[in-house]
């Protein structure tokens, strides 16, 4: 496995809007990123045991190690693969602005396009 698999909620306005721009930019460069739709309940999820609302709950990452990385650290393995966010990934790394990224994502946001996703599809 040489690639970096993301695992995204295609049915999500907002997930799929980010992944798409990053596909975008993979697409033309010729990056080692892979893209898997939860509706397809593809590979990621026979391989790592997930449930579709599991997946659902924050972004996934798979290495090529095979290691899964879950939401602040699944951005900062797809922003050190994408030219230019390298540098935003390194920002987010320093210690204090990781822990409080991770805090924002894994409070507020992940749990709030969660919810709305919840509610978009009742």
């Amino acid at each position: 496995m040489s690639k970096l698999t993301i695992l995204y909620n295609d049915q999500c306005p907002v997930c799929s809007l980010e992944i798409g721009h990053y596909r975008g930019i993979s697409l033309k460069r010729h990056l080692p990123l892979e893209f898997e739709p939860i509706s397809e309940q593809g590979d990621m999820f026979s391989q790592t045991g997930l449930s579709v609302e599991q997946a659902k709950q924050r972004l996934h990452v798979r290495l090529p190690s095979g290691e899964v990385v879950v939401g602040v650290d699944a951005f900062l393995a797809i922003w050190r693969t994408l030219p230019g966010y390298w540098i935003l990934g390194r920002l987010i790394a320093f210690p204090g602005i990781y822990h409080l990224s991770c805090w924002i994502y894994d409070r507020c946001l992940a749990p709030l396009l969660y919810a709305w996703d919840q509610r978009r599809t009742r």
